[in-house]
């Protein structure tokens, strides 16, 4: 069986405009006629779906140190999770936990961003010497901070420890420091 090659393949971008519901009707209507007609651009579509929600799984298993935004924090809320929100100052620390009930846990790490062109965040347990370094995070300009989330279940086995964040904002003259950050975390008590 020979599959026919897409003469016009629809660009990754173009899919994932039209998956993310971006497009206004008369350029969604257009890649929704190709698609259809098209399997090689129709399977591309599929593998951007099940991308998509593999990262969805991933997210609202918190399996991973992310950072993330608002809007992510309210769609966790809006599907039913239970999300426990830490709200740090510059230069703050936090008493924090984590229960059974808690889904999913996020420090809001506030600083003033304006002019920032690029993070760093930096992570380190008081119980490890490593210390991880984020590069590039995601963050939006004109908001006061950066959102958080360390994977649950690493934080529910936890001993009591402490969590240091230090945001390094970086351009080309190099790097400083915006703020630092303690979590100090006990275990929840059943």
């Amino acid at each position: 069986m020979t599959t026919v090659s897409c003469q016009s393949p629809l660009a990754w971008d173009e899919l994932l405009a039209y998956w993310l519901g971006e497009l206004d009707n008369d350029n969604a209507a257009h890649i929704e006629e190709h698609y259809l007609g098209c399997a090689q651009c129709s399977r591309r579509l599929e593998q951007l779906a099940a991308l998509a929600q593999g990262i969805g799984e991933l997210a609202r298993s918190s399996g991973v140190n992310m950072v993330i935004d608002d809007s992510f924090v309210a769609q966790l809320r809006k599907d039913g999770l239970q999300v426990r929100e830490y709200r740090v100052p510059p230069n703050g620390s936090v008493n924090c936990t984590i229960t059974p009930e808690d889904n999913f846990v996020v420090g809001r790490l506030e600083v003033p961003l304006a002019g920032v062109q690029r993070i760093d965040l930096l992570s380190r347990f008081s119980f490890d010497e490593k210390e991880t370094r984020l590069e590039d995070v995601p963050f939006v300009a004109d908001s006061d901070g950066v959102l958080f989330a360390p994977p649950v279940e690493a934080i529910r086995a936890m001993p009591a420890s402490s969590l240091r964040l230090r945001l390094l904002a970086v351009d080309e003259t190099g790097e400083r420091m915006l703020a630092e950050y303690t979590f100090n975390h006990t275990p929840h008590r059943a």
